[in-house]
């Protein structure tokens, strides 16, 4: 069976190459998060805002594409989820577009990201498989797998802090840029020393 799911949070964080899309369960409260690229967090941001570009970026040429061969993307079904380990916190998740041509639906294997880029501004409905939902809505079984996560978040902080701290002693940056830029610099530096410091915590009691 398959449950119909929304998008309801893009986070994009500068300086890192992962960002994170959340999905959440229509008329329920599981949510789950979907680590994607820059440029698919982008795309799906620029798509839900209507927002015009000069020429067709690569998620409007293929929508284009399918337009004009007389296709409609029907929905989006996530349907598989592939972890390495307990230490995947995401893990990879497949998706299949259904595409719509006359009375025949045709089933294209898709990344999520590209997948929900294509279909946010037609707002396609959005369906994850019921064992992909329970699978990545299931919270770590071990104290140890826990552990780990909170490790692995932690060194992802440390090398963000320090890039932002490297941007902002920048005397090019500071003197260059908008004052509304090096305030959102300095908040996204004062909010992840803040959470370094409450996982540091956390493992110091719990390690």
């Amino acid at each position: 069976m398959d449950v119909p799911m929304e998008l309801s949070r893009i986070l994009i964080t500068q300086f890192s190459d992962q960002q994170v899309i959340q999905l959440r369960e229509k008329g329920g409260e599981r949510t789950f998060p979907i680590a994607i690229g820059v440029a698919e967090a982008l795309a799906i941001d620029r798509r839900l805002k209507g927002t015009e570009v000069p020429r067709p970026m690569t998620h409007d040429l293929l929508a284009n594409v399918i337009d004009a061969l007389g296709g409609q993307l029907e929905r989006i079904t996530i349907n598989d989820l592939r972890k390495l380990g307990p230490e995947d916190a995401f893990g990879t998740f497949i998706a299949t577009l259904h595409i719509r041509r006359d009375s025949e639906i045709i089933e294209i294997d898709s990344r999520p990201s590209d997948a929900i880029a294509l279909g946010a501004a037609l707002d396609t409905p959005i369906f994850v498989a019921q064992h992909v939902l329970d699978q990545a809505t299931k919270p770590p079984v071990s104290r140890a797998d826990r552990i780990q996560l909170l490790r692995k978040r932690m060194a992802a902080l440390e090398d963000r802090i320090e890039q932002l701290s490297e941007r902002l002693a920048d005397d090019e940056f500071l003197s260059g840029s908008p004052p509304e830029a090096i305030d959102q610099h300095r908040r996204l530096l004062t909010e992840m020393e803040t959470e370094h410091k409450a996982i540091a915590e956390a493992l110091r009691k719990h390690g």
